[in-house]
């Protein structure tokens, strides 16, 4: 195998736009391994750490770009690097737009543009941060490994201005009909959403557009909004905001649970609010006294149908399960010991509410990185035991590497990994559509899995694939195309969430 990296001196791209980049330079048939990124140390340790590392990559500043590739000959990999640069061009800013060589040139030049979207490696997006709110900018930071401490500040500045940020580590809003990062395509409606959660807040937005209904504002705010250290800066503003809009008619709070005595600070001003709040805060218990104003729901799926219920005033629907299987014929073929599920997941918040819902029934078999609880706890690399749920998209996982919503290749190991593993029965996932998504993210999915089955079947094993596509027909990527590429394999595909979880545990226990 070869290796070669060019660094380009002084030359910028945001993060999202050398993920995408990255992630098709991957796909070329020459490319055994690429990454593209900015020469930050923790983007070289990544390098030194998959074998890619070169002279030229270790000498790279944060001011430079790197472009590594690993190929079968020297020619191949000249041949890569060329492809890297057409494959940038397919994606370069359109001739209509204007280009800046700093944000405060832009912000000076853009007197109408009231928002900024900021993606650069973690430690500089405090102070871009910091620059927008200054030049009276409400501010996304879709940067993550921002500090506590630079979070509350830069949230303290915006809410003494009048203004939001939403982030840091905000991977979707809908704002006046326009999807950020992301986001779905979704009606416009009367619902407003204000969400600590990327993934959970798509969920959302997609169950309310397929029950007829439709989002006027989707605010996200991080998901550290609500930890104590932050105390629900921009959860509260956000929702005066909702409560001033006159698009809006409900309220929906949704969140992993809070820090108590934040909580209990969101539940009060939710109270107090002129339109009716649903209030979601996934896994936590209702408060033992009924809220004027508020419904508390314990799902996303429930928040969504109390959503819809507030706004048409029509009774809430029952949601009857999508999936029509013989659960008892496919636990009947089971072999000695294969009983675990195994979920792995592009989204946080889709891994958090199964995870939820394996451990209200089988507490002392479930384990998972999402959870909170040293008990259930697992950390990353620990052999698997029992239902074990993973968010490949958290950050021991992305850190210098594509998130697996834009690039599956870590998920995809994975699939292979969990089909080895003879106490497998069942795998979940999870194929999340949207503006920022993998173009094709189930036919990214499909060696992997027909890689899976095989081995299954070389072994005499049977394999279960359950799956959930987050996603709207109008789409890039178009929900009833991706769900036919995994009915074609032999995947089961359920409508929602909740139902990854019953229909696994249907098949196992």
């Amino acid at each position: 195998m070869h290796v070669k990296a060019v660094v380009m001196p002084n030359k910028y791209s945001d993060s999202m736009s050398l993920m995408a980049l990255s992630t098709k330079v991957n796909e070329l048939p020459i490319v055994v391994s690429a990454m593209i990124g900015m020469g930050t140390d923790l983007n070289k340790q990544v390098i030194e750490e998959v074998g890619l590392s070169t002279p030229e990559t270790e000498k790279a500043t944060s001011r430079d770009q790197i472009v590594v590739v690993q190929c079968a000959t020297e020619a191949d990999c000249d041949t890569a690097i060329e492809q890297v640069e057409t494959l940038r061009s397919q994606g370069a800013v359109a001739a209509a737009e204007t280009s800046y060589r700093t944000s405060r040139q832009a912000y000076a030049q853009e007197p109408d543009a009231s928002l900024a979207i900021i993606s650069v490696p973690g430690q500089y997006a405090a102070d871009e941060a910091r620059t927008a709110l200054s030049a009276g900018r409400n501010v996304l930071v879709f940067s993550d490994n921002v500090t506590v401490e630079d979070e509350l500040d830069i949230k303290r500045q915006a809410h003494d201005a009048g203004l939001l940020v939403m982030g840091p580590d905000c991977g979707t809003a809908i704002i006046n009909g326009t999807g950020l990062c992301f986001a779905n395509a979704v009606s416009r409606g009367s619902i407003g959403v204000v969400a600590a959660s990327g993934t959970g807040s798509q969920e959302l937005s997609v169950r309310i557009d397929a029950l007829g209904s439709g989002i006027s504002q989707l605010v996200g705010v991080g998901g550290r909004d609500l930890s104590e250290a932050i105390g629900g800066i921009m959860m509260l503003d956000a929702m005066r905001m909702l409560a001033a809009d006159p698009q809006t008619s409900v309220v929906v709070l949704l969140s992993k649970p809070p820090a108590a005595v934040v909580a209990e600070r969101v539940l009060e001003a939710a109270a107090a609010l002129s339109k009716p709040v649903v209030v979601c805060f996934i896994g936590a218990p209702a408060p033992s006294d009924a809220l004027t104003n508020v419904t508390f729901t314990a799902t996303s799926r429930d928040a969504a149908l109390a959503a819809v219920a507030l706004q048409t005033g029509e009774p809430v629907r029952t949601v009857a399960p999508s999936f029509d299987v013989d659960t008892a014929a496919v636990r009947a073929e089971w072999h000695a010991g294969q009983s675990d599920i195994r979920g792995l997941f592009c989204g946080g918040t889709v891994c958090d509410e199964v995870f939820h819902v394996l451990k209200g029934q089988f507490p002392d078999r479930t384990r998972s990185n999402v959870a909170k609880d040293p008990a259930f706890q697992l950390a990353q690399g620990a052999a698997s035991t029992g239902h074990v749920l993973i968010d490949l998209g958290a950050d021991e996982y992305t850190q210098g590497r594509p998130h697996p919503m834009i690039d599956p290749t870590i998920r995809n190991a994975e699939i292979v990994k969990a089909a080895s593993d003879p106490a497998t029965a069942v795998i979940v996932l999870d194929v999340e559509l949207g503006f920022g998504s993998h173009p094709d993210p189930a036919g990214a999915a499909v060696p992997a899995i027909s890689e899976a089955r095989k081995i299954a079947a070389d072994a005499g094993r049977p394999l279960e694939f359950v799956a959930y596509v987050l996603g709207t027909d109008r789409d890039p990527q178009n929900k009833s195309a991706q769900v036919t590429k995994l009915t074609d394999l032999g995947v089961r595909v359920v409508d929602d969430v909740i139902e990854l979880a019953t229909l696994s545990l249907e098949m196992t226990r």
